[in-house]
């Protein structure tokens, strides 16, 4: 078998980061006492100002003013980790949490599928990039010596145990993961490597130290197996993130808003499912939370779309207080069926699907604005059709052609007559419900070289009648 970790060295920090529109302005995370109130994270732009982790935010304030601070939530934390691991579930089966700030995953039966591992490597690095989060990846024939190597390698892939035990020899001691009290005991006696450690005769080790340090040793080496709780995925979606700052319009909560959806793309991709009704919830300082319903016609996916709904209906949405946080939750996560397309796209470059031109009039021109048609078991034009939900479609009655553009009541056309191109079409119809109909319709082209349908009255010899224009 073959393990990936992903160590997430600065999850709290990322968590943050990436729902702020800022992420390159001086930051901090505090956390302690009123009365000792102590940096646990800063971010590239505070280092730059002279700020460190550790130090007393009253020290740092004597350094400078100039940065933004946010508490140290724990509980962020955890919910960033499980939400990664949503995201990793569709990459593997076996994914753990089993170490703080990391992610396990069983990568070797998922090869076939994505590919090499240098390939397969850089997909996660692509897509926790775009999310927003700093990692490590190294791969190993163990979990436990993958979590272990990555405290010293980024990018280290190891497939046999040869290699394994070679990388395993190089680690420092006080990378291995050993307790800090063994790893100083070892360090004293001049082991500075791990290598230098498995040479000892195993009998010394065992009475020199505790039983857990052989135990840790072996499980490095593949000896022993780790036991591990395998991750499965919730029910439902929700993510919320705090501004840090009240938001009077629109434009302001687009930035949270397309990390949300980017979130929700990438929970149901772990999921393999869809959405088609979501809500996103705004928060205010005082009274009940605002809540904008988005609702879908068929399950979808695409985080680009998922945001043109959200937007679409947050910006029909008046804000009647300051907006403080925003919260996004799903429960309606259908099975996903990815739409059967041609092997090349015919469509012209900047054109949109038909699902999504759909789904962005209904968020913006309303639920009743648009509508799909459905065919009705009636030979009469005009009542042959009738409006319905575009998801519900009955398949149209086979008949000879149809126009395009049904006109609401028939028009006489003017004197002369029209070139017939096909025809007639003979329809009678109606004499059950008083509204009979005898008519003989042709297939016919004006002077302007427009086609039409247009019909006589059975054994009439008037005007013709135009009812439709073919495009």
């Amino acid at each position: 078998m073959r393990w990936a970790c992903v160590l997430l060295p600065q999850l709290a920090l990322d968590a943050v980061l990436r729902g702020r529109a800022d992420p390159d302005a001086p930051l901090v995370l505090v956390d302690g006492s009123p009365q000792r109130r102590v940096l646990r994270a800063v971010n590239g732009a505070a280092r730059a100002l002279g700020l460190r982790p550790g130090q007393s935010l009253s020290a740092a304030q004597a350094l400078s003013r100039d940065f933004a601070m946010v508490e140290y939530e724990p509980a962020q934390i955890e919910r960033c980790q499980r939400f990664l691991a949503a995201w990793a579930y569709r990459f593997s089966a076996q994914v753990s949490l089993h170490y703080p700030r990391t992610l396990l995953l069983e990568v070797e039966s998922s090869l076939g599928l994505f590919g090499p591992w240098p390939r397969f490597e850089a997909r996660l690095r692509e897509e926790l990039g775009a999310l927003g989060f700093r990692h490590r990846i190294v791969a190993a024939p163990n979990p436990l010596a993958a979590r272990m190597l990555a405290n010293a390698h980024d990018g280290l892939a190891l497939a046999t145990q040869p290699e394994l035990e070679e990388a395993l020899g190089r680690l420092p001691v006080e990378r291995a993961g050993l307790p800090r009290e063994q790893a100083s005991a070892l360090a004293r006696m001049g082991l500075r490597r791990l290598g230098q450690v498995l040479a000892l005769p195993r009998d010394s080790l065992a009475r020199r130290f505790p039983a857990e340090v052989l135990g840790h040793l072996d499980g490095l080496l593949g000896r022993r197996a780790l036991a591990l709780d395998f991750y499965a995925p919730p029910e439902r979606f929700e993510q919320r993130i705090e501004l840090n700052y009240e938001v009077e319009s629109h434009p302001p909560l687009l930035f949270p808003l397309r990390r949300l959806t980017a979130d929700l793309a990438a929970f149901l991709a772990g999921r393999d499912c869809g959405v088609q009704r979501f809500c996103l919830h705004l928060e205010h300082a005082e009274g009940a939370a605002s809540q904008v319903q988005v609702g879908l016609l068929s399950a979808e996916r695409e985080a680009a779309m998922l945001f043109e709904l959200a937007r679409g209906r947050l910006e029909q949405q008046q804000l009647g207080a300051p907006v403080r946080g925003l919260r996004l939750s799903a429960e309606q996560l259908p099975r996903f069926v990815p739409e059967h397309r041609p092997l090349f796209d015919e469509r012209p470059q900047q054109a949109l699907p038909w699902e999504q031109l759909r789904e962005r009039l209904r968020a913006r021109l309303g639920d009743e604005a648009v509508h799909g048609l459905q065919a009705l078991a009636d030979h009469r034009p005009e009542r042959a059709w009738q409006a319905g939900e575009a998801a519900r479609l009955a398949p149209p009655a086979a008949s000879p052609p149809r126009p395009g553009w049904l006109l609401r009541q028939p028009l006489a056309l003017g004197e002369g007559t029209p070139r017939l191109l096909a025809g007639p079409e003979r329809i009678e119809s109606g004499w059950w419900d008083g509204a009979d109909l005898r008519r003989d319709y042709y297939l016919i082209e004006t002077p302007a070289g427009q086609r039409g349908w247009a019909y006589r009255p059975v054994g009439a010899s008037g005007p013709w009648w135009l009812h439709g224009w073919f495009a």
